[in-house]
């Protein structure tokens, strides 16, 4: 079967795409991103059908597998948001402290987060953007990279020189 025909895929399509989306579905337990997960599947098979090897196995298990392994692609990556969202939040301050903070503690957290803020103010743009999308926004220095459309060396000295003039800057702060 040559997969790379319209009529061909047209009825690969019909015969797997209820089970292609059960098993992203199994792994999600989200309608709306399982649908994605499915389109994301056999949009790969139409762009590069080669990939399927028929001596390696069932073409079904073969789809099935690729929605399972993306549905946990996209499963992970909504963690990795949400810990990066819960990092920005505490990082400016969004979430407020616990209540049963102690009150020196708690102040003492605000004058940090201040002297960071501080700090972050006073870096150049660049690093900056990179400081805040890798730590805050949970990013790779390659992600960095390819975000603010720059070299990858470039992305991780902007971090590694922007955490630098940061410790340089909140350490006699922290120390006083």
């Amino acid at each position: 079967m040559d997969l790379s025909e319209p009529a061909a895929f047209g009825r690969v399509y019909d015969e797997h795409a209820r089970r292609v989306y059960a098993a992203a579905l199994r792994v999600l337990g989200n309608p709306a991103q399982a649908q994605d997960v499915t389109q994301d599947v056999f949009l790969r098979l139409w762009r590069a059908p080669g990939k399927f090897d028929p001596r390696r196995g069932d073409l079904g298990a073969y789809l099935r597998l690729m929605a399972r392994s993306r549905a946990l692609d996209v499963a992970r990556e909504g963690q990795a948001a949400g810990r990066a969202s819960d990092r920005l939040k505490v990082a400016v301050g969004l979430t407020p402290p616990r209540e049963d903070a102690r009150p020196d503690t708690a102040t003492e957290l605000r004058r940090d987060r201040a002297d960071v803020r501080a700090a972050l103010r006073g870096l150049p743009e660049p690093q900056r953007e990179a400081i805040v999308l890798a730590y805050w926004g949970g990013l790779t220095a390659g992600e960095v990279a390819r975000r603010v459309g720059v070299p990858l060396g470039t992305a991780k000295s902007r971090i590694r020189l922007g955490l630098a003039r940061l410790r340089d800057a909140v350490e006699p702060a922290v120390a006083a």
